[in-house]
């Protein structure tokens, strides 16, 4: 009879049999029609009541019932009623087979767990266990679950317990998969980039660190990783403190974790994890500290300021008490104070100080063409180059172009000068041992006021805040001391962004109270910056702080102090995500456009890297519909920070915005891709920025030329030939007499930008464990202000990541070790050094040209090419004509890394090397982080393998003796000379190399 169904042409006979009295009958109907329903539902359709009614009837055997339900369900499934179809399926209980492989089974399921899903999602968010989840619903998920788990189909199994809250099928997938390891990194990208809601997304990572605990060889750089989004800084001590207890490699990978959390700039954690260090073993610190060892460590790390240093000469004399002491202590004392040094930052950041300085490659030539094509009279030009000055120069140290131009330099007047002492700030990030000194000659001087300037003295404070931007632990108290014992407006305004910077996120009750006070004397210039400060201090805690400043906001008359509070408000509730959404309700229904305004960026940062839909779609809403033009731009703009975990979809998505016909709309969108794609060189963004960048409108224009620079920063002319055009493009708008004033500053500031910290830093948003990096998105949001206020564009510079590889051995000292890139080397080298002729032939071209200066002429030049082949041969690199003294020096001493392997390929035409071989700190651009691979029979192996960023290498031979890299020389050098001279002023004070040996020929 089964074969007789298969050959039917019509179900009509079937259909008549359910309606026979007989229950053998109807079962039989009702198992062939469910074998033929996939051709003949059209006809079965017609008789679903009847089948329905099978389905209800009590008297019924329940298998006969089930299968009715199976029946119905699959009718409705053809008929396209999924929800009718589902109710059905779920009435077939066991028939309905989760591990069937046909179409109706899959969309099913699909339907049955997206139900799920979303009825378990509100019953979370209504905190009220009222939603009643069907538990035969939940029986077909949870077999499902099974099902994924048992085929060792785990990915599958974790995304659908996540997406339905179960977390305890999803520990079970974890567990039983095949790689653990593998599993939880999973999840955690997960959780990351899937989990919208902040606090369900805290509840899958605790149970990822539990189910990490659990394992055999616990993966410690995760567990901490997790621990610093759930804000456990208790934790993350015990492990650190565990860790350091143990053996050398143990403690090599303590280092590790503490650079990998440092690299994700969050100031009070990190305060917090240190001083629970210390607090656990103050004890042995006390009896056991070798006094050798501090002095030791106090030489390596050279962040220990002035005053430890007279401390541990202090030690020597106990020398004859401590040998009693157990010497597993002193070690552990030693490995302490040296996981201190790193949490507190100060190891990176003088690291960072010396590969910036060593390395750098700012080519002064730029800037000199910039000086000389801006007008004098032009203001905003005139800024924008000591902008530009400042960004190209980030965290070098390196002042030539400064102190050569100093009568150039002092035509700044009012805010211009402001602007300009605190470009110093930006140049000498990072400086920390002499950020007071290099500042003296122009902060405040004792309480009558000074005779300075008080722009200078405000913009030195500024300076200050940017020296110590994130670190600021030592000059906080000064800032705090000078704010109060002012009363001038500029000086305050200072003040407060420098307290802002340097205590980002503390989220310090005192400095806030003498920041409010500065805000309540009702200056807009001060106030502005007070209200800034304030939402820099407490970034990311959503205090209630936030209702008395926005109350505030209302009472004021300023604007410039609404939107300082504006800006601060929204900085308040940065990555709060939807704790934030009452707040940013409430600013986005305000009448004032400018609350408005700061409604966007709070939606901004409060779901920022998110790419949360809700966000998105508020932004998109309010930049088409907004009647402020304002809040129009910002609308678009706040795009890019919501976006920037994402890069490749900011482009599809502002697509459109990019050709509106409101010029803010473009600008926007603009700033938008060059805040999500900043560093990637993304093609999709510049295509986009292209044509903007020649726009009708000049606002428009400069704000592509930023964005282009922020997109193309690092990558070489190489990889994507648009960068060589977009440089040649700024010289062209900035050399061009007719160009106007706004497009000229958005080119030089882009050249600034292109060229940054020496051509070594890259704008990373997303530390490489994929955490938002704070003190980045902060600075970018902050520098998007430069709009309405110009000395903000400094804050650019908190968002530069240095792109270097550095290893590090057991005493945080860099050895020398060599890896291997495998690429071109022309695909990631620095840019050409530009030459005097291309942009002086522009001015000079009418002159009569003598027969005899043309032969001096030609004989210079052959001259130069001599000198400059064996400048070449000799492995340093030929520095642009003009060069400085201060760039001679760092050629010299630096040993010309990767040029070694260039060198001789470049005098004789060769087929160009697939790879090439790098040494210890390297440049490593993000696109070439995928090349990177270490050699075999290397020394040092890397604790974990990355790219770039911070590496501890385990030592293979420790009893050899090992070789540093040479770029401590000269910051050590330049670092441990007198409080007073700084590090440039050497490199401007040093005698020049002596020339390279060539013949004369008359």
């Amino acid at each position: 009879m089964a074969a007789a169904a298969t050959m039917v042409s019509s179900a009509g006979g079937l259909l008549a049999m359910l309606s026979e009295s007989h229950p053998r009958l109807k079962l039989h109907a009702l198992s062939n029609l469910n074998k033929c329903v996939d051709y003949y539902w059209p006809e079965i359709s017609t008789s679903v009541p009847m089948i329905e009614s099978l389905y209800e009837d009590e008297e019924f055997d329940q298998h006969q019932r089930q299968l009715a339900a199976l029946l119905v369900s699959k009718v409705f499934y053809y008929l396209g009623e999924l929800n009718d179809s589902l109710s059905y399926a779920l009435g077939a209980g066991s028939l309905f087979d989760v591990s069937d492989d046909s179409d109706y089974v899959h969309t099913l399921l699909s339907k049955a767990i997206d139900e799920y899903a979303s009825l378990k999602t509100k019953a979370a968010e209504s905190k009220k266990e009222a939603v009643e989840v069907d538990p035969r619903l939940e029986a077909i998920v949870e077999r499902m679950l099974d099902k994924c788990i048992n085929d060792g189909k785990y990915q599958q199994a974790m995304g659908i317990a996540i997406e339905c809250r179960r977390l305890d099928k999803l520990e079970e997938a974890i567990t039983r998969s095949d790689n653990v390891h593998g599993s939880l990194s999973y999840c955690i990208n997960i959780s990351h980039s899937f989990v919208y809601r902040r606090e369900y997304r805290h509840e899958v990572l605790r149970l990822l660190v539990n189910v990490f605990q659990k394992l055999p060889s616990p993966d410690y750089l995760s567990i901490c990783q997790c621990q610093m989004f759930l804000d456990e800084p208790e934790d993350v001590a015990q492990i650190l403190e565990k860790l350091l207890r143990s053996d050398k490699d143990d403690a090599l990978l303590s280092f590790q974790i503490a650079f990998d959390l440092v690299e994700n700039e969050h100031q009070a954690f990190l305060l917090n994890v240190r001083d629970r260090l210390s607090v656990s073993t103050s004890r042995s610190q006390e009896s056991g500290q070798p006094g050798h060892n501090e002095a030791d460590a106090a030489q390596n790390e050279s962040p220990a300021a002035s005053e430890d240093v007279a401390m541990t000469d202090g030690s020597h004399t106990s020398d004859a008490t401590v040998q009693q002491v157990d010497p597993s202590e002193g070690i552990h004392a030693e490995r302490l104070k040296k996981i201190r040094g790193i949490l507190s930052g100060e190891t990176s950041i003088q690291l960072t100080l010396q590969f910036l300085y060593s390395h750098n490659k700012s080519d002064l030539l730029i800037l000199k063409t910039i000086k000389q094509s801006v007008e004098m009279r032009n203001s905003v030009c005139h800024s924008a180059t000591i902008y530009a000055n400042a960004i190209m120069h980030a965290g070098t140290t390196v002042d030539t172009f400064l102190r050569e131009n100093l009568d150039w330099l002092s035509r700044a007047t009012n805010w211009a000068k402001f602007s300009a002492t605190a470009g110093l700030g930006v140049i000498h990030r990072g400086h920390l041992q002499q950020g007071r000194s290099l500042m003296a000659p122009y902060l405040p001087q004792g309480g009558a006021g000074g005779g300075g300037s008080p722009y200078s003295e405000g913009g030195a404070l500024y300076a200050l805040g940017l020296i110590h931007a994130n670190h600021g632990e030592g000059i906080k108290q000064f800032l705090r001391d000078s704010l109060r014992s002012t009363n001038v407006e500029v000086i305050q305004h200072g003040a407060c962004l420098g307290l802002g910077l340097a205590a980002l996120g503390t989220a310090d009750e005192d400095i806030y109270d003498d920041i409010k006070s500065a805000l309540y004397t009702d200056s807009a210039v001060a106030g502005e910056a007070a209200g800034i400060s304030m939402g820099l201090l407490m970034v990311g805690t959503a205090s209630e702080k936030a209702s008395e400043m926005l109350a505030y906001a209302h009472e004021t008359q300023h604007e410039k102090i609404i939107r300082g509070l504006a800006l601060g408000i929204a900085l308040m509730v940065y990555g709060r995500e939807e704790e934030a959404d009452t707040l940013i309700e409430q600013m986005t229904r305000d009448q004032d456009p400018i609350i408005r305004y700061g409604g966007m960026y709070a939606l901004a940062l409060a779901y920022r890297g998110t790419a949360n839909n809700k966000a998105i779609r508020q932004l998109l809403h309010f930049a088409v519909s907004d009647v402020s033009d304002d809040v129009r731009r910002t609308a678009v703009l706040a795009l890019g920070f919501v976006l920037y975990s994402e890069p490749e979809q900011t482009p599809r998505i502002v697509s459109l915005l990019s050709e509106s016909y409101n010029p803010h709309v473009r600008y926007g969108a603009a700033l938008a891709v060059g805040i999500s794609c900043a560093g990637t060189g993304l093609s999709e963004a510049i295509s986009l920025l292209e044509p903007l960048t020649s726009d009708v409108v000049d606002f428009v224009r400069q704000g592509a030329l930023i964005a282009m620079a922020m997109v193309m920063v690092q990558t070489s002319e190489a990889s994507d030939s648009r960068v060589g055009a977009f440089r040649r493009q700024l010289e062209k708008i900035i050399l061009d007499k007719h160009e106007d004033t706004m497009s000229k500053m958005g080119a030089i500031l882009a050249s600034g930008i292109l060229d940054a910290g020496g051509r070594n830093v890259t704008i990373r948003l997303l530390s490489k464990t994929k955490h938002d990096k704070v003190t980045a998105v902060v600075g970018l949001a902050v520098f998007s202000q430069f709009w309405y206020w110009y000395p903000l564009i400094y804050f650019i510079s908190l968002a530069f990541s240095p792109t270097a590889f550095v290893g590090l051995n057991y005493d945080l000292k860099v050895p020398r070790f060599e890896f291997l890139s495998h690429a071109k080397p022309s695909l990631f080298e620095y840019p050409k050094p530009t030459t005097v002729p291309t942009t002086t032939s522009a001015v000079k071209l009418p002159t009569a040209v003598l027969s005899t200066s043309a032969k001096a002429k030609a004989r210079a030049k052959k001259e130069a090419e001599q000198k400059a082949i064996a400048e070449k041969s000799s492995g340093a690199e030929a520095s642009s004509a003009g060069s400085n003294a201060g760039k001679g020096k760092s050629v010299s001493e630096k040993d010309g890394d990767s040029m070694q392997v260039d060198s001789p390929q470049e005098k004789k035409v060769e087929p160009e090397p697939s790879f090439e071989i790098l040494t210890n700190p390297a440049r490593v651009v993000p696109a070439q982080e995928k090349f990177i691979k270490f050699l075999e029979e290397s020394r040092y192996v890397p604790v974990k393998l990355a790219p770039s960023g911070f590496v501890l290498l385990r030592d293979l031979r420790p009893t050899e003796p090992e070789v540093f890299s040479l770029t401590d020389s000269p910051s050590s050098t330049a670092s441990n000379t007198g409080g007073s001279a700084t590090s440039s002023t050497m490199a401007v004070d040093e005698e020049p190399q002596p020339p390279q040996p060539f013949e004369y020929t008359s």
